[in-house]
């Protein structure tokens, strides 16, 4: 039974990577489900118009502020099921790019490419639960940060 990427974030870092991913699996697909965010604009939309992704969204991931916003727009407007990392980018990431890919979500799995398609490994590090993470509250944007510091300590 095939891996099923539904309302996932994809984050773009190898273009071509992405590009790959995204034409395996929703290139005969009705409507792509998966969400892009990454610093390549450019590309994201041409994905985005080649209906290959839903949605896509700027972040510079060695940005915390760029990363929060990103999980505020994540958590205000999609239903994200979890992350998708390219397994070469997460290998390659210094304990800082880490860290920020974990907060991402508590679910994450590094996707690896091969000749037959796509393997999907979970993250083996532990998931961080805080201001970069698009699932929790913690990413919704409140007016009234008093009540959201009471409902988080309580």
């Amino acid at each position: 039974m095939p891996f099923k990427v539904n309302n996932y974030l994809l984050v773009d870092v190898d273009s071509d990577f992405s590009r790959a991913f995204t034409q395996h699996y929703f290139a005969n697909a009705q409507g792509s489900t998966l969400v892009v965010a990454g610093a390549n604009s450019r590309h994201m939309v041409k994905l985005m118009f080649e209906q290959l992704i839903k949605d896509y969204c700027y972040c510079d991931f060695s940005n915390e502020i760029s990363v929060s916003e990103l999980a505020s727009y994540l958590h205000e407007h999609h239903n994200i099921q979890g992350v998708l990392i390219n397994q070469t980018d997460y290998q390659l990431a210094d304990d800082a790019q880490k860290f920020i890919y974990n907060s991402l979500h508590k679910i994450r799995f590094l996707v690896n490419q091969d000749e037959q398609g796509f393997d999907f490994i979970p993250c083996p590090d532990p998931a961080h639960i805080n201001h970069l993470s698009c699932q929790t509250d913690i990413a919704e944007t409140s007016a009234d940060l008093l009540t959201l510091s009471e409902d988080l300590n309580k």
